[in-house]
């Protein structure tokens, strides 16, 4: 059963969500939920003992989130959700840097290039030339993690299938967060969790699909609805996601691609959660619990990468 403040903040995050207008999507309505985000942002505070600094990437706005004491050779990259269409390092910020500081890991977060003004494959160009970059800086793959949420975490598969196509070497590990990979819609749980959801409708997923595919040839294309993609190689990954999402298949069919590839894969699914309730960390128990289990989840990850002693 879900904590007293999960229900509580369930009821006041739907409300919120559901209303915004999504039967007019147009670039200036979306241009304006962007910002009207970006100002609620600014209540969020980061972890404590985790400093903010903004950077520039290959061109593109970011951010490092510095947990005291993080060591300097290691790096998490995090790639923010919001349909490929929103979000921002100022709305993730709060969320990274707890996970930062629950894994002792500098996380860098850019400000990747959102549609319908940049439609498929920009994200994905994006993410896989901060990847380059921060191996051209002598990051060590061992030493690299890929996170994401929502498309954030379609973003991640789709950068590890771009690099282990290019024949570039992978990150070390690999966490999604109610990952939305599947633009196609075709999961069972768009239907089976449409009257559990409390933020989102399957007619959503539609207007993503609308605005981020240039057509609709491209909605099975596995670089945007990585379920459909062959796994083989990619590192191994925890997948956490709530049960009462109807992104939630998009979760369970990956995981178990995964595992049929003989790969290691970790799935959560947390009860009576909804979709990235992590972002409420410092809010209900949930979230900081699920955080913590990232943390985990990474530390471990760091620990096994590091090169044996002769």
């Amino acid at each position: 059963m879900s904590s007293l403040r999960a229900k509580m903040f369930r009821r006041i995050t739907s409300r919120f969500v559901k209303g915004i207008n999504k039967s007019t999507i147009d670039p200036a309505h979306i241009v304006e939920v962007r910002e009207r985000l970006n100002r609620l942002s600014r209540y969020l505070t980061p972890a404590f003992g985790v400093s903010v600094e903004a950077t520039t990437v290959n061109g593109l706005e970011a951010e490092w989130l510095r947990p005291k004491g993080a060591p300097d050779d290691k790096v998490l990259l995090y790639l923010h959700g919001g349909a490929y269409l929103i979000g921002s390092c100022s709305t993730h910020r709060q969320m990274v840097s707890h996970i930062a500081r629950a894994a002792g890991i500098n996380a860098l977060v850019p400000d990747y290039r959102l549609a319908p003004e940049h439609r498929f494959p920009a994200a994905i160009e994006d993410a896989v030339r901060i990847y380059r970059s921060l191996l051209s800086e002598a990051f060590k793959p061992r030493n690299i993690f890929i996170a994401g949420d929502s498309a954030g975490g379609g973003l991640t598969v789709a950068t590890l299938l771009s690099l282990r196509h290019a024949g570039v070497p992978l990150p070390a590990a690999a966490v999604l967060l109610s990952p939305f990979l599947d633009v196609s819609a075709s999961g069972e749980s768009a239907t089976t969790r449409a009257d559990q959801d409390p933020w989102f409708d399957p007619s959503d997923l539609a207007v993503v699909a609308d605005n981020y595919c240039n057509n609709a040839d491209e909605l099975k294309n596995p670089l945007v609805s990585p379920v459909f993609a062959n796994v083989a190689g990619l590192p191994p990954t925890l997948i956490q996601v709530g049960d009462d999402e109807i992104l939630l298949s998009d979760a369970t069919r990956f995981a178990a691609l995964m595992d049929a590839a003989g790969l290691e894969v970790q799935l959560e699914i947390w009860p009576e959660m909804w979709h990235v309730f992590q972002l409420l960390v410092g809010k209900m128990p949930e979230s900081r619990m699920a955080i913590r289990k990232i943390g985990r989840y990474l530390h471990e990850r760091m620990k096994s990468a590091e090169p044996l002693e002769a």
